[in-house]
């Protein structure tokens, strides 16, 4: 708590001893306190229905209600239980601070007043107040941006489910007819290359559109998780990509048996979509991917994608997973969203994403999330 807003504190004494309050009045005047007083009980309880001072000074023994039962009261009332309240009394005996601390006094002064003692206790207790203030109107305002920020990203999922779903069957007719008249017409060679370009953009907005819909609805679906089948999954992650694969004359290296992990196929298809995608496209000429997993100790199961690229340095890798980050600023293509749909895939099923690399020409990229193990291989999909 600063200084300066200590020192223009409210203090509301309530003691019915002239000589209390005049030590106390000539020892707050000198520090610049504001000061209030009540003579008994029920007039500190009338007081406080008009103003609400920062700190309350309360002595025990007053004639009719005494000060626990004034304590009681107030911190029975909204508009005054969070205000502090230290005991005044000339008893020092345990029973009575007990039964101060368990009305809601933070703390007990213990009379003849030692002057030095009463304002350090003060202090101490005005700038925890203000610290909790503080700390209370920040979660307030945290509790208002993330209320916020869930609402822009409501917002923005369904504008995003919009677009994409009113884009699916167009981009789709293009590639069918595209497709259609390749197979049947029979064209100049300039007229189906330019067909096959045609092809091929439908079917990268095409991937937009489904990667889309898969981001906008990740964020409120709630999927079943079970064992995994993943030799199955990365193999349809494969057929997926085939005419890239066959495009790029791309060699994988897939090992003979793959651990057992916990997950969601569809979307772990989708995360090894995206990892293979861009090991073919930014590995190198021809891309040559080895793929594996290996169980950790702690109890996960580690897949990775390792390519033969120009690698990454460790300011690319730290954007990397972000949204509409490309993988590489030298190749155009990609549209930023495949990395960052994987992060939220994985770490929606209890796992982690990463990419390590030594930024050595060559040497390449490993691209690699982690599922929890299975316990068994039962019913695997």
């Amino acid at each position: 708590m600063a200084p300066e807003r200590i020192a223009t504190s409210t203090i509301l004494i309530v003691d019915d001893n002239p000589t209390n309050l005049e030590l106390l009045l000539k020892s707050f005047d000198q520090i610049g306190f504001k000061v209030l007083v009540a003579r008994d009980g029920p007039g500190a309880l009338k007081r406080l229905q008009y103003t609400k001072p920062d700190l309350i000074l309360l002595d025990i023994m007053m004639p009719g209600m005494n000060g626990i039962e004034v304590c009681r009261q107030l911190k029975t009332n909204k508009t005054t239980q969070d205000i502090p309240i230290i005991f005044m009394s000339a008893l020092d005996d345990v029973s009575n601070k007990i039964k101060g601390f368990e009305a809601g006094a933070v703390d007990y002064i213990t009379k003849p007043f030692q002057q030095e003692e009463v304002v350090a206790r003060i202090t101490t207790h005005l700038t925890l107040r203000l610290l909790q203030r503080h700390l209370q109107t920040q979660n307030e305002e945290l509790t208002r941006l993330n209320k916020e920020l869930a609402e822009r990203n409501q917002e923005l999922d369904a504008f995003a489910h919009t677009v994409a779903h009113d884009l699916k069957n167009p981009v789709g007719m293009i590639i069918n007819f595209a497709e259609l008249i390749a197979g049947e017409v029979k064209l100049p060679e300039d007229t189906q290359r330019q067909l096959g370009l045609i092809s091929r953009a439908a079917r990268k907005m095409n991937n937009i559109v489904n990667e889309l819909l898969l981001m906008a609805g990740m964020r409120r679906t709630e999927v079943e998780q079970y064992p995994l089948n993943m030799a199955r999954i990365v193999g349809e992650a494969q057929q997926r990509l085939s005419y890239i694969i066959e495009e790029r004359k791309a060699e994988l290296i897939l090992p003979a048996d793959w651990p057992i992990a916990i997950g969601h196929a569809p979307w772990v298809e989708e995360v090894w979509v995206n990892y293979l995608s861009n090991g073919l496209k930014y590995g190198g000429r021809p891309p040559r991917l080895h793929l594996g997993a290996a169980a950790d100790s702690d109890g996960m199961v580690r897949f990775w994608v390792r390519d033969n690229g120009l690698g990454l340095s460790p300011e690319q890798q730290t954007l990397l997973f972000a949204e509409f980050t490309r993988l590489s600023q030298i190749k155009t293509e990609g549209h930023g969203l495949g990395l960052s749909i994987a992060r939220r895939i994985v770490e929606k099923l209890g796992g982690q994403v990463g990419v390590e690399s030594e930024g050595i020409p060559g040497r390449g990229c490993t691209f690699f999330f982690t599922l929890p193990q299975a316990l068994e291989a039962v019913n695997s999909r």
